[in-house]
Order: structure tokens, then sequence, then C-alpha cells
């Protein structure tokens, strides 16, 4: 039997100095991967450099003017790494910066205009001596990691930096992954919020609808409610499977046009009537969780001119979807009995971005980190993600596997609304008869 306590064989690789790169928004476990992933390079006698702020910088770099240490990026030492693994926030920074945002389709890769960002971003890593790229981000930055290794692959001049990706996002809605890290830490402090916010109802005989982060996916809103005991749980799924309609508008151009939009009586009505089978049980208070990504399918006037960032996506919190569906509610609330029903609209999600870490996240999120060295420095490996199944056991999806070959965009994991994950909120809520 072999000795389960020898040390692992030291791999044979070429690098002397790797980069760390964490690009959009927040999660539990942050420096978890960062800190295991940085330790297991430095142990193998690999520099470690953790890019600061995403791309903000090397999208920037013309070679005119150095990327500055302490401003641009900061050396990974074992000092700095020490005792990290469980702490908050994200010790190299974030920022939503996009150079692949020009790059919509492989032809666009022949375009040195629409490549530019990603050749800088190339140029500022080899400037300080990077020889490999770890990409932690979530579906918008495993885009441009992809991007990343196919610009190189094109227009490569000189070394090829390989690229791997480490999934996260506290949304969950991956493909490839079951669980990102920071998803049960973000889904357990929401739901203690909602846990809190029903003894409030309850003493004031009212309802909250708190709108909960989820741009996409339905996950952690479906997460949040069911272990905070919501009343009801709405999230882009459920209107996609049957609360959409078509609606006419006109542009800025003054173009007509047609868009899927959701149809507001239809999810007002939802909510009022669960509302109204509750005070049929002697209930008079409860909690509504709905997913912010319902404010892409709001009617084209509460849209009109809101901004997008670098990805396309829709600047969320300056729609106040959980306002719009409140007010609404306590309308038609008050329209189909006569009486007045506080519903109070607020937002949760932000403040469990940087929560600390409970032990799962902490613990997948060091394996993911861990993950990254095994696949470069150990497997040789180039643009892959690191996920993990069973007992936490490694595999690698190539970016072929999680990215359209044509459009280059990612695929979003949606909750199927035929599983038994789905099943389960809508069982534990409160009967409703349609």
């Amino acid at each position: 039997m072999a000795n389960t306590l020898s040390p692992p064989v030291r791999p044979d690789h070429t690098f002397k100095k790797v980069a760390i790169l964490f690009s959009g928004g927040p999660a539990p476990a942050a420096n978890a991967v960062i800190s295991a992933a940085a330790a297991s390079f430095l142990r193998a006698g690999v520099e470690v450099i953790g890019i600061k702020h995403g791309y903000s910088a090397l999208a920037e770099y013309d070679g005119s003017t150095a990327l500055e240490e302490g401003k641009d990026y900061i050396y990974l030492t074992h000092k700095v790494l020490g005792r990290t693994r469980n702490s908050q926030g994200i010790m190299i920074g974030t920022a939503r910066t996009n150079p692949g945002k020009y790059i919509s389709s492989p032809a666009d890769i022949d375009d040195s205009d629409k490549i530019a960002p990603m050749k800088n971003v190339v140029a500022g890593l080899k400037s300080i001596g990077a020889d490999a790229l770890i990409s932690i981000g979530g579906d918008d930055t495993l885009k441009t990691a992809n991007k990343f290794k196919l610009v190189q692959e094109k227009h490569g001049e000189g070394k090829i930096l390989p690229v791997v990706h480490l999934p996260k996002t506290i949304d969950n809605d991956y493909h490839g992954i079951d669980f990102t890290f920071g998803f049960f830490t973000a889904v357990d402090f929401i739901a203690t919020e909602l846990r809190t916010l029903i003894h409030d109802a309850e003493a004031t005989r009212s309802y909250f609808l708190t709108e909960t982060m989820g741009r996409s996916a339905g996950w952690l809103s479906y997460g949040a409610a069911i272990a905070g005991e919501a009343s009801l749980v709405i999230s882009v799924e459920d209107v996609m499977a049957g609360f959409l309609i078509d609606e006419t508008y006109t542009d800025s151009n003054g173009d007509s046009k047609t868009r899927k939009c959701m149809d507001m009586d239809r999810v007002i009505g939802r909510i009022v009537k669960t509302m109204l089978a509750r005070e049929s049980e002697g209930k008079e208070y409860g909690t509504i969780v709905v997913a912010e990504g319902l404010a892409e399918y709001l009617p084209f006037a509460h849209v009109e001119g809101v901004e997008r960032d670098d990805h396309g996506h829709i600047n969320i919190s300056k729609v106040s979807l959980f306002s719009i569906l409140s007010k609404a509610v306590e309308k038609s609330y008050e329209e189909k009995t006569g009486r007045v029903r506080l519903v109070k609209g607020l937002q949760l999600g932000y403040e469990a971005r940087c929560a600390k870490p409970h032990a799962f996240d902490a613990m997948l999120g060091s394996q993911l980190g861990v993950g990254a060295f095994r696949a470069l420095a150990e497997k040789k490996l180039n643009g892959v993600m690191v996920s993990v199944t069973g007992q936490l056991d490694l595999h690698y999806e190539p970016f072929e596997n999680l990215v359209d070959p044509e459009t280059l965009v990612t695929v979003v994991r949606y909750i199927n609304t035929d599983s038994d994950f789905h099943r389960l909120a809508r069982f534990l809520e409160t009967h409703v008869n349609e």
C-alpha cells in the first residue's frame, strides 16, 4: 500500500512566473481560491503575480508606460498569503473591464482594431514576465479567457501564454460545474436576512418583497427562499416558462419593434394569490423573493434608456425592480380586496458577496485553486476550466465544451422547472389554486 503521507512528486514544468487575475463581481471564498492557487505554485518554485482590479490596467497597456508594482500588480508571497484562506474580500481586487468586448465572432479575431485590447493584455502580462494566466470569474470572464486563448493562437508573437479558468459566481448558473464557490455562503447569508424579515413582517402584518441577485438564473433566489422560509419565489425561469408576452415599442430611432416582456398582470396576480391564500390560513404577513434578472423582462417603459455594461447587461441597480413590483402588488391587492396591505420592497445580495466564507465554499475554492496548478504544471493544459465532481474530484472542461464556437458566448445554466429542486420550493410554499 502506498504511503499516503508521502509528499507529492514535484511536477516537471518550465514556469518561472504565473499571473492570477480576478474579474467581475465579488464572491465569498475568493481568497481561498487565490491563496490555494498561489501557494501551490510557490511551493513548486514559481513566482506568483496578483493582477490588481481585473483587466483594468492590462487592457490599457500599450508599452509606453510600464505596469507599476503595487498599483497594477503585486507579488503573492507566502507572507502575503498567511491566514488568508478564510478571509473576506478579494486580496487583488476586481473590476468588470472587458478586453474582449469587441470580439463577437471568430471573424473578429482577424480585425486588428477589435482585438487590440486583448493584444494589450497579452503584451502587458509578458512585460512583467508572466508565463501563464489563471483567470477567476463568471461566465463573462470565461468568455474573455477563451478569447485570450484564441487571439494568441491566431496572432501569437513568440511565447504563447496558457490560460486556465476557475469558475466564480454566487448566481451558480455555470455549465460544467454543479456548484460554484461562494454560492452556499451567499444563500445562507440572504436566507438569514429573510428569516429576520419574517419576524418584522409578522409584527407589522405586512410583506417584504425582496429582490435578490441572480442576473440570468434563479439558483440564488430559490436557494435563499427555501432556506429562508419565504412565502413565494419567482425567477427568470418561471417567467420564461409561462409569463411572457409580446410587446411592441418604439426605439430611440423611432422604429417600431417587438420584444418579449413579462405579463405584469399575471406575475402580480400570482403574488396576490399567495397573499390571499396565506390570509385564509390566518397569516397576514410574509416574504416574497424575486430574482433581479426579471428586470430584463420588465415592460419597455421601465428599461428604456437604462445603461448597459461592457458585457451588454442592463444596469439592474438603475431599474429598482423591487420598487416597481412592490407598488404594483400593493395596488392590485387593494383593488381585489378593498383593503390596504403594506408591501415593502428592498434589495438583498450585495452584502452577501464578501461575506465570510462557509467551510464548504472554503474547501471548494481551495480545491479549484489547487486545480489551476495541476492543470497548468502537472497536466500541461491550456484553455480549460477547472471543475469538481463527487468528493471534490478535479476534472478539466475544455473551453470549446462551454463556449459557442460561432458566437463565442456561454450558455446560461437555468434551473430545470421540472426538476426536484424547483419542485421543492413550490412544495414548501403556500398552496395556491391557479
